[in-house]
């Protein structure tokens, strides 16, 4: 089998999980870091602001079950595309969005999707979530891995307080 991968930023990389890791052709979602200048970051050099690191989910899916365009299709729901210092509770450059491409593909579907949801009129605002070519992508220490199932109390409490959800529904769902 060919997997592929996907890597997506959209805020805290708690609340990125779960909505990938329940489809059909998906392998694995690790929690980590990509797009800065540290090597091996930690997670608070990350959360300092530092350096230059997202929050990411990077996702390992197969593509003959779940595709590229359908990941897009369940990323930008899950975000506000147009904050671009955070999301939700979580402020800093650590948790803007992105989207970060493997290959050419993946570029092309990721621009054609942003500028679907530019042209959706959901957004008064503009559409700040980039797009850009994929990094080294530093898995998160251990505790953060499948944070949702390990620490629900904790992950419900932080996702409650966020404000993800009363956006997603205002904006998305409606």
């Amino acid at each position: 089998m060919e997997y592929e991968k996907a890597t997506f930023a959209g805020g805290c990389f708690w609340c990125m999980v779960q909505p990938f890791e329940e489809m059909p052709g998906i392998m694995n979602v690790r929690s980590g870091y990509t797009g800065g200048q540290t090597e091996n970051p930690s997670y608070e050099e990350v959360k300092s602001g530092g350096t230059g690191h997202y929050e990411a989910v990077e996702i390992t899916y197969d593509p003959k079950q779940f595709s590229y365009k359908q990941l897009l299709d369940l990323f930008w729901p899950q975000i506000d595309p147009t904050d671009d210092g955070g999301q939700f509770h979580d402020r800093g450059s650590q948790y803007r969005t992105a989207i970060f491409f493997y290959n050419e593909r993946q570029r092309e579907l990721a621009l054609a999707s942003r500028e679907a949801v530019k042209n959706s009129g959901r957004f008064n605002s503009p559409i700040v979530t980039k797009i850009l070519p994929a990094a080294t992508f530093y898995e998160a220490e251990d505790w953060h891995q499948q944070f949702y199932k390990n620490q629900p109390q904790a992950y419900k409490k932080d996702r409650l307080q966020s404000g993800r959800d009363e956006f997603i529904n205002q904006y998305w769902r409606s």
